[in-house]
């Protein structure tokens, strides 16, 4: 299956607030990934997040990019084929997960 990569309007927004050389490294992963977006247990990239510190994210995966301590959580719409990303962050804390859940219910995206 081809996937489209899509990004929640604050995602983009995150994205872009990375440095040039933090962009260019999120890309290529991004890339990556998105040839294969499926959870690791279904031989793809993401890893499966379930509930992260009281944040119920079943159903949402992520990314680890260890060298820059940044965190992607996406979402795979499988319907429509579509790799949604909802959130860009540091990986210092797990405020990515709160911020990942908060744009998850703003914008109803279903577990």
């Amino acid at each position: 299956m081809n996937w489209k990569l899509v990004y929640l309007p604050e995602a983009e927004k995150d994205f872009r607030r990375l440095s040039g050389n933090e962009r260019i490294v999120v890309a290529k992963a991004l890339e990556k990934v998105l040839k294969n977006p499926l959870p690791v247990n279904e031989g793809g990239y993401g890893k499966p997040l379930g509930n992260k510190q009281g944040n119920n994210l079943s159903g949402f995966l992520k990314i680890k990019l260890k060298n820059l301590g940044i965190r992607i959580v996406y979402k795979l719409i499988k319907i429509d084929g579509q790799m949604l990303v909802v959130v860009i962050g540091a990986r210092a804390d797990d405020e990515v997960y709160d911020v990942a859940l908060r744009r998850a219910e703003k914008h109803d995206i279903k577990k």
